[in-house]
This record gives C-alpha cells, structure tokens and sequence, in this order.
C-alpha cells in the first residue's frame, strides 16, 4: 500500500482539536500529523470535514456481522463484555479490514443460575444455546471457560483459566436481577467479588463489573474493580456512591442506550435517522424499535444526572452501549449506530461535544490499555473517521460519515 494524505481536514486527534490540517497514512499506520504532503502520496481532499480516531464500543456483545456493521459507521474496535473472540479465536477478525476491531473478556464470572441466565430461559451452566451463541454461525466454542463460581476460592481459580484462554480483561457479574424483573438470582456475594479481583491483579489482567444497582456498584468499587461497564439504575444517585466511585478510581461505562431500553423506551428516532437506516436491514431496523422493557418504573432523568455528577467528581466515563443481537427482545440498540445515540445521551447529560468524543476514543484506548490506537497521532493504527460538518460544536455530525479507515484501508469506494 502506498501513502495517503489526508488534506484539508479539521483534526479531532482524541483529546482536542489540533492546528494540523493533513494527515498521512501509510500502510497500516499514520505516519505524520501537519507537515508537507508527500510527492508520491494519493490525497484525499477534506474540506469540509472531520477526522476522527475511529471510534471505540466499550461494551458489546457480538458476532461476525456486529463487527462488520460496527465498522460501517465508524466504529473500528468493539470490546467484548460476554463471548467468544477472545485471544487465539479471532484471527479471522485481526487481518479482515471490512470488521471492527475486537477485545474481549470471554465470559463473566458468576454463580450457576445467576446474570445473564434469566434472558436464556432455564439459565445456568446447562444452557444447551445462549443468545450470543446462536448469533454468529462461526464462532468457536471449543476451549471457551464458563466461569460459575459460588466461593472465592473458586472465583480466583477461574481467573488464570480466563487468561490462558485468551480472555483481554476479566468481567464479574454482580446482579441480584432485580433490574431485570428477575429478582432473587444468585449474587456473588463481596468476598468472591474481591478474591477475583487479587486473583486478576496477580496476573496483571484489568477487571470489570455488570453492575445495574447502587449496591452492587458499591460492592464492585470496594473490591477495587477497574471500571464498571454499566450505570446503576435502580435508584437516583447519592453524594455517597459518586464519591464512592470516584475515590476508588474506576472508570464508568454508563450504556445509557441499555438503560432507556430497560425502562420500555426504543431507539425510534435513531432508527429514523437516514444516516442510520440506510445502513440496517429489516431486522436491525426492528431491534431498534424494540426494547428490553424489564425496568419501565426507571428514570432515564436520573440515569443523565447520575452522569452528569460521575463527570462533575472527575470519573472516567467511556462509551459503550451493551449491544448485541437483531432480536426485539434485546432491542433499542444496533452495532456501531448505537454508539453515536450514546455520544448523544452524553452530551444530553452534560459533557460538551469533545469531552464526550474523547469517551469514545483516547479514554477507553487509555483505561483498556489499547496503546496503538484512540489517538492520531505519528505510529499509532491508522483507524479513522471521517465525518462531515463540526461533531465539535453538534455531536450527530459524528452520524454524517464520508469515509471510515481501519489498518489504512479505506471501507467505502471512492
């Protein structure tokens, strides 16, 4: 591949928009950000325009086909919060540039018959099909670890499990299903919370928590879990637990889009959007539509303050939306379109445009430990998004998409 320079762009380079105006690849990599554009370059005039790191899903669940229409709208890395592309089972995913990206933290540990069992019917570690296992014809199940654990014992026993089977970061899940209109599911209780937690520092592996209540949230942070992958919802937020979170330093992934779904309330608008249709088909369409509908007595009022005072105390906040599969009843969300609602939701709650890109860019490459990428800068991938208008100053300009890069491979034909 020869080079390409990208001239006479607005450059959103992950933290804040910079002076540069060209941008030039080269092969898989950004090789220079300012600077003269080379003789021998192809160059892709971009006035007008934004360019952006591709953008980051920090909390999906998905298959082949979510990966691909991830990258449609701009979306180059997904992390995995429950599935199978971990490590040794996703090199089809790493040299395929018409895919996003992927890491993944394989399965959560938790108790046989806990979350997510109330949305596979029976539940349990007998479960003969899971959603996400009928989601994707070719994903591989041999090797994959279902980490059920009921003691600490056997929660710090899976973690080294979990990373010899190629898990990237190690989930808890710590629901009593009460969100979920299942109450009374089995809980890890805090002492298993916190001996899995040491288990995966000793192994140097992140960690991260399902926590949908104020409690359970409370639980995770006082085990010293890295970041929590959801916002609580049960219960407007108190000084106590956003102090809580932010002493302990754990970054939020607020899936704002799950949590109006969980109140009854679809993604209609988005759905509506032109931007968005003319890239799903019927059945992502529908999912959109739909909703999971298990919390309707919820606030999704309080749900954007709760942001809005995780921002004010100084918390990491990333992007992440929960999605998964086209079904209504895991509905209002679809890979990668969901990723611009949430930028929206974020804003809504308070941080300005630039703030709430940098949450789906440099802070999760950050917090994830994604060194080669969320920035753009001189030797990182060169994962890119090209939008037209100023996402800056109206955050749904991120949706006005001109052109997508992933390895340095431009997605649409030019």
């Amino acid at each position: 591949m020869g080079k390409t320079a990208i001239v006479n762009a607005r450059v959103f380079e992950g933290n804040d928009v910079v002076d540069a105006t060209t941008v030039v690849i080269e092969g898989s990599q950004i090789v220079s950000v300012g600077g003269a554009v080379p003789p021998d370059a192809r160059v892709v005039d971009a006035a007008g325009s934004f360019l952006l790191p591709g953008l980051i899903d920090s909390h999906v669940h998905t298959s082949m086909e979510g990966l691909e229409l991830a990258l449609t709208f701009g979306v180059t890395t997904e992390l995995e919060m429950q599935g199978v592309f971990t490590k040794g089972m996703r090199a089809e995913v790493a040299d395929n540039d018409r895919l996003a990206d992927v890491r993944s933290a394989g399965f959560g540990i938790t108790p046989p018959g806990g979350h997510p069992s109330e949305l596979m019917g029976d539940g349990g570690a007998d479960d003969e099909e899971a959603p996400w296992e009928d989601g994707d014809e070719h994903a591989d199940w041999s090797g994959v670890v279902m980490p059920f654990a009921s003691t600490p014992a056997e929660a710090a026993a899976f973690v080294p499990q979990l990373k010899a089977a190629g898990s990237d970061y190690i989930k808890f899940m710590i629901d009593d299903g009460s969100v979920e209109g299942a109450p009374g599911l089995p809980m890890l209780d805090d002492a298993t919370i916190q001996a899995g937690v040491e288990a995966a520092r000793r192994e140097g592996l992140l960690t991260v928590a399902h926590t949908l209540t104020i409690d359970s949230t409370a639980s995770a942070v006082a085990a010293g879990i890295d970041g929590l992958v959801h916002l609580f919802m049960d219960k407007p937020h108190t000084p106590d637990i956003i102090d809580a979170v932010a002493r302990s330093g754990a970054f939020v992934v607020p899936c704002v889009v799950l949590n109006a779904s969980m109140m009854g309330i679809p993604a209609t608008d988005l759905a509506a959007d032109p931007r968005v249709r003319a890239k799903l088909d019927d059945q992502w369409i529908a999912t959109l539509e739909s909703s999971y509908d298990r919390f309707p007595s919820g606030d999704l009022e309080a749900a954007l303050a709760s942001v809005r005072a995780l921002r004010a105390a100084g918390v990491d906040i990333l992007v992440g939306t929960d999605v998964s599969f086209p079904l209504p009843t895991l509905g209002g969300m679809a890979h990668g379109a969901s990723v611009h609602h949430e930028l929206q939701f974020l804003v809504r709650a308070g941080l300005r445009p630039v703030e709430a890109l940098r949450a789906a860019t440099s802070v999760p490459a950050r917090r994830f430990g994604l060194t080669d990428r969320g920035r753009i800068a001189e030797g990182l991938r060169a994962d890119l998004l090209l939008v037209d208008g100023d996402p800056t100053v109206s955050i749904s300009s991120t949706l006005d998409i001109r052109q997508v890069w992933r390895r340095g491979t431009e997605l649409f034909p030019q």
